[in-house]
């Protein structure tokens, strides 16, 4: 049976974290929205070209040309058993793009998506986020409150460098938040009242999420 997987959750969810494990254990592609924008930019495709002309100017891509994108990931050999899509949509004018693309590619069966959302309180994303570091090296994630390293500075995996990244301040932290729920707030809504919507409590440690994710998937 096809699994269409719609992850939906604030900047420092972890909803990241999760679809690459969950995409892993059931064998589903993971489409990160945000990588597949960089991707096609960097594959010097004409819709490459076309998205890089509006970020270059610090624009947002039109909806229509990331509608394109994203429908002919979809549409890809690899998601015919389905796929989880991470990062879009984020707002109803997504959402209602979306609906057209899997009218279009699910024109063979009738496939009902299952929203997973990310609920986790502003209070504790804040938090996490402003001890995120990453690291330079091989890019893995710590937490320096939660994870309890020995050594702040260096990452456990591959000895890089551990980095703050730009954005994780408290008061960015605090205006992406806002952002977030302003544009998502109806979003969510609506998944709720389509009866599609599931909520995952993601202010839990990464093992008991993933349990709970997992137990959830329909």
């Amino acid at each position: 049976m096809k699994k269409e997987l719609i992850f939906v959750g604030p900047p420092g969810s972890g909803k990241g974290t999760q679809t690459k494990m969950l995409s892993k254990e059931l064998n589903l592609p993971h489409i990160d929205t945000g990588a597949l924008l960089r991707e096609t930019i960097a594959s010097g495709s004409e819709q490459g070209k076309l998205a890089a002309s509006f970020m270059d100017k610090g624009q947002l891509v039109p909806i229509n040309l990331v509608s394109e994108i994203i429908k002919n990931r979809l549409m890809k050999e690899d998601c015919k058993n389905g796929f989880i899509l991470d990062g879009y949509p984020r707002s109803s004018e997504q959402a209602y793009a979306l609906d057209e693309i899997l009218k279009e590619i699910d024109i063979k069966e009738k496939v009902t998506p299952q929203v997973l959302y990310f609920e986790v309180s502003k209070d504790k994303l804040i938090e996490r986020l402003v001890n995120r570091r990453s690291c330079s090296k091989c890019g893995a994630i710590f937490n320096l409150k939660t994870m309890h390293l020995k050594d702040n500075t260096k990452c456990e995996k591959c000895s890089g460098e551990l980095i703050r990244r730009a954005d994780d301040t408290e008061e960015v932290a605090n205006k992406r938040f806002t952002t977030y729920f302003e544009e998502t707030a109806p979003l969510i809504d609506m998944y709720k009242k389509r009866g599609w919507l599931t909520s995952i409590d993601a202010s839990l440690d990464i093992d008991t999420i993933y349990k709970n994710l997992k137990g959830a998937v329909k």
